[in-house]
């Protein structure tokens, strides 16, 4: 067995540049990001496509190294797709809507994410953060993005109606004012700690091993969950596939592990080898240990400062949470920012991205603290209720609601949202998943798939009545389509029916007639004028 991890590439190295603000002149900018992971770069390549001037400074010069986030969920890839990484993700990725679930050496149940057909992404792409990470940052670099790498904030400071920012370089510090900053640095956030902002949740005592590892293997790309497994007797364990032969490797140790001891390579490998048996050839790429935390901050907000992603809310992973929790933020902020900056918004508008992604953080929470609760149960009476389910489960389909090997991420509906419209109490009726504050749901339409056709700003969904030709000038693009096929069952398009999107594809309102007084004043609650 070898005794040390053999990575198989190196990561890019992303040279710091002086900046022109070293002369002694402290410049202005609209939007500084603070973090060069997924989430920062999604929000800044998101502003830059608005028209916004934003700079990005990261303290480090590469991207993350290991899997970290390999689960990208549907919603998180139409997001990805949107900001131009698309046609990268789909090529690297691995494709996957199917997992089952075994206790012990018996497989309990499997489960299909997305049945249907019609949809232009999986349920999930397994794919390395690195990657994402550099397809993001070449995304930004041909968008000409201010990205500044080697740049660490040593301090914030709200004033004059915005935030003056302390930096420091391997050339000297520096500083500079914004007119809005965005904190995504992780769960070790600088901005967060310069500003004495304290998680609120709890950590669960159990510890967990996460390796990335390289081997040739005809295991199915699904994902596998197992309780009490026989090669990690009294623990759970999770395999996933990943493009390049990685397969990511997750195996409770609990509570009493020492986290360095656990990580060292002589440990390491007999644990993988009695997973996969003792004739495959494996190597180390990657090692970790972390504890499960369900916390975030109590405000996402703090003046002109938004935290998003990790430095806003931490979650345990094995839901694929997380990450795709911190793109939906940036996706969620980025156009109302710019709404905002463009002097189109009201006053609730900012406000509403705490008000929309808090109730969003929390869902994942809870759900990762049942997931928690469930995997590591503590107490006779706990461990009990997790047993009976299952035994339960391999015979009964009922009692697999119960089983919780982590809940996987899925897009927050707004339903509190103070920019939705409400149904009128005389259209009743709507069928399907799709309600205001939803993430709009793709479909085919013509050669291509509807939301491609959603441009970024404010959009309007009408299914023609028998001999109408055409829908009312509103000012904003208005896409008819027929009350059949796929897109009407999935919007349930009975002639005359009208959504309006909003920017960032969620439902803003529906009706059962276009009505253009009502799609006003629908559009200006969306943009928080209410």
């Amino acid at each position: 067995m070898q005794a040390a991890l053999t990575p198989s590439r190196a990561n890019p190295v992303y040279p710091f540049r002086k900046p022109a603000d070293l002369d002694g002149r402290e410049r202005h900018y609209p939007v500084c990001v603070v973090g060069a992971g997924p989430v920062g770069l999604a929000a800044a390549i998101d502003l830059k496509l608005r028209g916004v001037d934003v700079v990005l400074v990261d303290e480090d010069d590469t991207v993350s190294a290991g899997s970290r986030l390999i689960c990208l969920a549907k919603r998180t890839l139409e997001i990805l797709a949107r900001l131009g990484i698309g046609p990268e993700l789909a090529a690297k990725g691995v494709v996957w809507n199917r997992g089952k679930v075994f206790h012990g050496d018996e497989l309990i149940y499997a489960f299909d994410l997305l049945p249907e057909e019609g949809h232009r992404w999986p349920a999930f792409i397994n794919i390395q953060q690195y990657y994402v990470e550099e397809y993001l940052v070449e995304r930004a670099r041909s968008l000409g993005l201010d990205l500044r790498w080697k740049t660490r904030v040593a301090g914030t400071e709200e004033q004059g109606g915005g935030v003056r920012v302390q930096v420091s370089t391997p050339a000297g510090g520096y500083a500079f004012t914004c007119d809005w900053l965005l904190a995504c640095d992780g769960v070790r956030s600088a901005v967060r700690g310069g500003l004495g902002l304290p998680f609120r949740g709890q950590s669960f005592p159990d510890r967990f091993l996460i390796a990335d590892v390289r081997m040739k293997s005809e295991f199915p790309a699904e994902r596998r969950f197992w309780f009490d497994p026989p090669f990690h007797a009294g623990r759970s364990a999770l395999l996933h596939k990943q493009p390049d032969d990685i397969w990511r490797i997750d195996l409770q140790l609990g509570p009493d592990a020492d986290p360095e001891e656990e990580a060292r390579p002589e440990k390491v490998l007999p644990r993988i080898r009695a997973m996969i048996g003792p004739d495959t050839p494996f190597d180390l790429e990657w090692v970790s240990v972390y504890t499960f935390r369900c916390r975030r901050l109590e405000r996402f907000r703090h003046g002109r400062i938004f935290f998003l992603g990790d430095a806003a809310h931490q979650v345990s992973p094995f839901g694929a949470r997380g990450g795709n929790g911190g793109i939906q933020d940036a996706d969620n902020l980025a156009w109302k920012l710019a709404e905002t900056i463009r002097a189109r918004a009201g006053p609730a508008l900012l406000d509403s991205y705490e008000a929309e992604r808090v109730p969003a953080a929390d869902e994942n929470l809870l759900n990762s603290s049942r997931s928690t609760d469930f995997m590591t149960p503590v107490g006779g009476a706990a461990e009990a209720f997790r047993d009976a389910a299952l035994t339960l489960a391999r015979r009964h389909d009922f009692a697999r609601a119960f089983v919780n090997s982590g809940r996987l991420s899925t897009p927050a509906i707004l339903e509190a949202s103070p920019l939705s419209t409400p149904d009128e109490p005389e259209w009743t009726g709507f069928e399907g998943p799709m309600q205001p504050g939803a993430a709009a749901i793709d479909a085919p339409l013509g050669n291509g798939w509807w939301l491609d056709r959603l441009d970024g700003g404010f959009s309007l969904l009408h299914f023609a009545e028998p001999g109408e030709t055409a829908a009312a000038d509103m000012g904003l693009p208005v896409h008819c389509a027929r009350p059949e096929g796929l897109l009407a069952s999935r919007y349930d398009g009975r002639p005359g029916t009208t959504w309006l999107f909003r920017p960032d594809q969620h439902v803003a309102a529906r009706w059962r007639h276009f009505d253009a007084a009502r799609i006003d004043a629908a559009v200006e609650r969306a943009r928080g004028w209410q």
